[in-house]
C-alpha cells in the first residue's frame, strides 16, 4: 500500500475539529505559557533550568497530554476502530493522528523561548535535539492513549508522565541523597537540559552526540511499543 498524504491530512483536519470543542484540552496546553512569561519577567538572563522547566513542560502537557487525549477520544467515540478498518495504513494513522500534537508542540516551545529569551548558542544542535525529543513525547502520548479509554482516563494517567518528564530536574537533585534516583540522569528531558546546557558553553555536536544518542533510544524504544500496541488493540477490538 502505497503512502497517502490526502489521508494523513484528512486525519488532521478531523483532530483540529474535534481540539477545538475540548476546551479542557485547549486550557491544558496553555499552561507553559504563564510560566514562561513568569520566568522572562523575574529575571534578565534565565538559567538554563529555567529554560528548560518551561520547555519540559511543553513537551509534557502539549505533546504527551493532548496526543494522550486525541488518541483517547477517538476509542471514547469509538471511531478508532473505523479508522483502523479503514484503507489507511498504520503509518498513515499514526501519522495523522500525531500531526497535530507535533505542529502545537513546536508553537507552545517557540512561543515559550521568546517568552523567556531563550538563545541557545548552537541553534542547530539545540533544535535538533527538541525535534528528536518530540517524537518521544508524541510518542508517549500515543501509548497512554491506546492504553485509556476516554479523556478523564487520559488526564489522570499522563500526571505521572508530567512529574516525571516535566519536573524529573528536580529528582535528579535528589540522586546525591538518595541514589536509587540515580536512573533519572538518562531520562530523555535530563539529557536535553544536559546538552542545552553544554551547546551554551560552547561545545560542538561532535561533544554531544551521546545525549543524543541517549534520546534517539528512548524515540525509537517507544515507537516499537506504540506499534506493538497498536496492532495489538487492532486485533482485540
Amino acid at each position: 500500500m502505497t503512502f497517502s498524504l490526502k489521508r494523513v491530512v484528512a486525519i488532521f483536519e478531523k483532530d483540529i475539529k474535534d481540539l477545538s470543542k475540548n476546551m479542557f484540552v485547549l486550557t491544558s496546553m496553555l499552561m507553559p505559557l504563564p510560566l514562561a512569561i513568569l520566568f522572562g519577567s523575574v529575571s534578565k538572563e534565565p538559567s538554563i533550568q529555567m529554560h528548560y522547566l518551561v520547555i519540559n513542560m511543553a513537551f509534557a502537557l502539549v505533546a504527551a497530554f493532548v496526543q494522550c487525549a486525541l488518541i483517547a477520544e477517538e476509542k471514547e467515540k469509538n471511531t478508532l476502530r473505523g479508522l483502523m478498518l479503514s484503507p489507511a495504513s498504520t503509518f498513515e494513522i499514526l501519522s495523522g493522528k500525531s500531526l497535530l500534537s507535533i505542529v502545537l508542540t513546536v508553537i507552545t516551545i517557540v512561543i515559550s523561548a521568546l517568552l523567556t529569551g531563550y538563545h541557545p548558542a548552537n541553534f542547530f544542535i539545540v533544535a535538533l535535539a527538541i525535534f528528536i525529543s518530540i517524537f518521544f513525547y508524541i510518542a508517549l502520548g500515543t501509548l497512554l492513549g491506546l492504553l485509556t479509554k476516554s479523556i478523564m482516563e487520559a488526564s489522570v494517567i499522563t500526571l505521572p508522565v508530567m512529574l516525571l518528564f516535566g519536573l524529573g530536574s528536580f529528582l535528579q537533585a535528589l540522586t546525591a541523597e538518595y541514589p536509587q534516583l540515580s536512573f533519572v540522569e538518562y531520562l530523555p528531558n535530563i539529557q536535553l537540559e544536559l546538552l542545552a546546557t553544554e551547546v551554551q558553553n560552547g561545545v560542538g555536536i561532535t561533544d554531544v552526540w551521546s545525549q543524543l544518542a541517549v534520546i534517539a533510544v528512548w524515540v525509537v524504544s517507544a515507537c516499537i511499543l506504540v506499534v506493538v500496541t497498536y496492532k495489538k488493540r487492532a486485533i482485540d477490538e
